[in-house]
């Protein structure tokens, strides 16, 4: 059981949800945290890993580091995906189970599941059909982390938690026009265009030396500024988006995420999740001297014959509400002020036409989602201002 003063690492807390979750723990009277950035520690370095982990000794693990990127980089550079994510989430879970960890919570994503799996997504509905295929490599090392905690909970009696969240965004949020989700594309689009057509070029400026578009900065003549922006469907007073607007999604706002996954992290274990009370008398990790028992069998889910297969232990964590990207568009248009003019080229992909989770196994662990899209849009748009201040 975590106390106020267990030592928690999180991986990945300078990222979008790593640094919700952070917070989020801090709030709560945990202030005994450990954080690395990349450049203090390569999670993709395995004795480093084993190192920081021999230094450290943390009580529990988050697992928020991952190697992302949108459908273009998840194209170009599949061998990365798989690799990278695979080596991360090797390193630290294994250094995780050798140094005894208490707890570990992992962070996936519901690209898991089957371009085509029946809406909304259960849990049970992984692998069971083929993956979408621009985003295969990153999914399957995904499933193969789920999986992993999944594993050393049945063998070892390990306490691990995977979650899988849905589309995310809040503060911190990735708005670099070239590899940026859906959401803040389509703000900071509409944001340059409404920009553009008041004539606020000192604002513009501002922008793009925050957040340079193909390295064009604020030092650039207005033609330079105008070519690249037209590039990506940014117009004086009008922003073409792509696709039709009619694909469905769902959308969590990081901070929620962040709750939902301290929740998990301080309420949830796993013989909650399967919903097998005497699962497991004994949790494994270090013995008294702080060796690793790898050998000890008593309690093992594995070697339970009376409990079946047990899979699919993951848990989604969403709103269970979906809106169309038109829908979308018209919550930024509004957050943002802009009276100019939409336009959708049909002529461009839509992508998967409708990805909603089930969140029912969430919801009875003792969750549910606090932050309705309509005011996290607008919550997001302040916080893209402020941090252009």
């Amino acid at each position: 059981m975590l106390n106020k003063e267990s030592k928690i690492y999180v991986a990945g807390h300078n990222g979008l949800v790593g640094s919700a979750i952070w917070n989020n723990l801090k709030a709560r009277g945990y202030n005994n945290l450990v954080g690395r950035s990349h450049k203090e520690l390569d999670l993709t370095d395995q004795y480093a890993v084993r190192k920081f982990f021999d230094e450290e000794r943390p009580d529990a693990v988050v697992l928020a580091a991952a190697f992302v990127g949108g459908i273009m980089a998840n194209s170009l550079y599949r061998a990365d995906f798989i690799m990278m994510n695979m080596k991360i989430q090797c390193n630290v879970i294994s250094e995780a189970y050798a140094h005894g960890v208490q707890k570990l919570l992992f962070l996936g994503s519901t690209c898991i599941y089957p371009k085509n799996a029946p809406q909304p997504m259960k849990e049970d509905c992984l692998l069971t059909s083929p993956l979408e295929y621009t985003n295969e490599e990153y999914a399957i090392a995904k499933i193969a982390g789920l999986k992993m905690c999944e594993s050393y909970n049945l063998q070892y009696g390990t306490n691990y938690i995977a979650v899988m969240p849905t589309n995310l965004y809040g503060p911190n949020d990735n708005f670099h026009l070239e590899n940026s989700h859906v959401m803040p594309a389509m703000m900071r689009k509409v944001y340059l265009a409404k920009l553009i057509h008041d004539g606020a070029w000192d604002k513009i400026a501002i922008d793009l030396n925050k957040r340079p578009v193909e390295g064009v900065t604020g030092s650039a003549s207005k033609a330079e500024i105008l070519e690249v922006l037209g590039k990506y469907g940014i117009f004086d007073n009008k922003v073409v988006l792509w696709g039709t607007g009619t694909p469905l999604r769902e959308f969590l706002w990081s901070e929620d995420m962040a709750d939902a996954s301290v929740h998990v992290l301080l309420n949830v274990d796993f013989k909650d999740v399967i919903g097998i009370e005497k699962y497991s008398s004994v949790h494994f990790g270090a013995s008294t001297d702080g060796a690793v028992d790898r050998n000890h069998s008593a309690g093992r889910g594995g070697a339970i014959p009376s409990l079946g297969e047990i899979r699919n232990c993951h848990i989604n964590v969403g709103t269970g509400k979906e809106l169309t990207i038109r829908e979308l568009s018209e919550l930024v248009v509004k957050a943002v002020g802009f009276d100019g003019k939409v336009e959708f080229d049909a002529s461009k992909p839509d992508g998967t036409m409708r990805k909603l989770i089930d969140v029912s196994k969430l919801h009875s662990l003792g969750w549910t989602h606090k932050v309705e899209i309509e005011d996290g849009v607008a919550k997001l748009f302040e916080w893209y201002k402020e941090s252009l201040s």
